[in-house]
């Protein structure tokens, strides 16, 4: 996973709230479990018109937004059904943060296992973002995860964040559960170099004793026969053997 320090790049605005996960991609293109060739697909239904063409309209399609490396929208972004192929698709597209006042749960998750940072500021400094960057194509912000901060180049715009610190330094270093398990790798292989233990000892023969009162035979694994010279008890495990030597005795 590439490691997120500091961002610059332009702000794509989505004025919009509730953006859920089949607005992001469309599960039709939910066909590969490989990271990659989803970029093409995001937002497809507002990207593209019916014949495939482009949709001018769009902020993605528009020369100024075309290599935007950060998203700002609305409330309860990626919300809908939990596809880990949303935050593929942003981030084959390019996009490495999203900014919004708050995230659908699942998804947030996701955008930290996969590379994105889902940064959650206050409602009016959204807006702020996503006006100036509708007002001025081309607009770019930094994010900056070491100094957690987020500024504008003339510093009309300085917000300070707060983020997780483990899912922080996760971010800082390029670290997914897999990166994470693989700082203990020489540890692993010492563990599985190691030889293997010795087998268990055999269980102990069963230890039988005779209750005169109730005719009865118990054995130590609660498993019991017995008999009366006309019937025979069910046992959990049989010893045909020990009762008909028993009853001869008799």
């Amino acid at each position: 996973m590439e490691p997120f320090v500091k961002l610059e790049g332009v702000v794509a605005p989505l004025d919009a709230v509730n953006v859920d996960t089949d607005m992001i991609i469309p599960a039709v293109y939910l066909k590969s479990i490989e990271r990659v060739g989803f970029g093409p697909h995001l937002f497809d239904r507002y990207r593209y018109n019916e014949d495939g063409s482009e949709n001018p309209d769009f902020m993605l399609n528009q020369d100024a937004y075309r290599n935007s490396k950060i998203l700002v929208s609305g409330p309860n972004f990626g919300c809908g059904s939990s596809r880990e192929h949303a935050p593929w698709a942003l981030e084959d597209f390019g996009i490495r943060c999203v900014i919004a006042p708050s995230f659908a749960d699942i998804f947030f998750n996701n955008c930290f296992k996969n590379g994105l940072l889902p940064l959650t500021l206050p409602e009016d400094d959204c807006r702020r973002i996503l006006d100036k960057s509708k007002d001025n194509p081309g607009f770019q912000l930094t994010v900056d995860l070491e100094a957690k901060q987020v500024r504008d180049s003339d510093e009309e715009i300085v917000v300070d964040f707060e983020v997780d610190e483990f899912r922080r330094y996760c971010l800082l270093n390029g670290l997914d559960d897999i990166g994470l398990t693989l700082q203990h790798e020489d540890a692993i292989s010492a563990y599985e170099a190691r030889p293997p233990p010795p087998p268990p000892p055999p269980p102990p023969p069963p230890l039988l004793y005779w209750d005169s009162g109730f005719d009865v035979m118990y054995v130590q694994s609660l498993s019991m026969i017995a008999t009366n010279k006309t019937r025979m008890v069910p046992a959990i495990t049989p010893y045909p053997t020990l009762v008909k030597n028993l009853s001869n005795s008799s």
